[in-house]
């Protein structure tokens, strides 16, 4: 079997803004993307939206400002929504079907708007994968895991809701799904438990 050809990878931002902890996933995808020889789009940024500067620096990050509507337009069924609602799991037969991977990026607004939900209304087909909710990064990466890498979702080791240490008297648990690494650590991005720790005062949702 081995690996198929590297995926497409697209996260709609539509933001105007670009929190810290989004930059941050949005970096790792990016290195990881570029380690497996995928590509990564961020579509929808705003003209006007500064990108950090190490971010911009970031190997294997395009930033486009049409929508993924307007760049895959006459490839519509090449591109598969990864949608907390869909009723059909990822699979690896996936990568045979579909070749253009497709987010919505977290959005800063409270309360949040489903971003996923403008998406479906398009009528991209919808995958998902596992019920517990995923940051952006883990989600994209367990995508490359399955659809790349041929890698079964049930075979994936996770971690849920794991607890970061602040300080002796304080941990806070994160409500998401990380990947184990071999360590049986949750894999996160470079920077990203710094930024949880020196944010631990506000609570998670202002972190978004």
């Amino acid at each position: 079997m081995g690996e198929r050809a590297p995926v497409t990878i697209v996260v709609e931002h539509l933001d105007p803004e670009l929190g810290t902890w989004s930059a941050l996933e949005y970096g790792c995808i990016a290195r990881e993307s570029h380690a497996a020889g995928s590509k990564f789009l961020l579509s929808s940024v705003p003209t006007s939206l500064q990108m950090p500067a190490d971010l911009a620096a970031a190997e294997g990050l395009e930033v486009e400002h049409r929508s993924i509507e307007e760049v895959f337009a006459n490839r519509r069924s090449k591109v598969c929504l990864l949608d907390p609602s869909a009723k059909v799991e990822l699979s690896p037969a996936d990568g045979d079907t579909f070749e253009v991977f497709l987010f919505g990026g977290i959005l800063g607004d409270d309360p949040p708007r489903d971003r996923t939900s403008e998406l479906r209304k398009k009528g991209y087909e919808g995958r998902r994968l596992g019920p517990v909710q995923m940051t952006t990064d883990t989600a994209v990466r367990v995508t490359r895991m399955v659809v790349h890498n041929r890698v079964p979702l049930e075979e994936i080791q996770f971690i849920d809701h794991p607890e970061i240490i602040i300080n002796e008297h304080e941990r806070t648990e994160m409500p998401f799904r990380y990947v184990k690494d071999s360590d049986g650590n949750p894999i996160m991005p470079k920077g990203m438990v710094d930024l949880i720790k020196k944010d631990a005062e506000k609570s998670i949702e202002d972190l978004f």
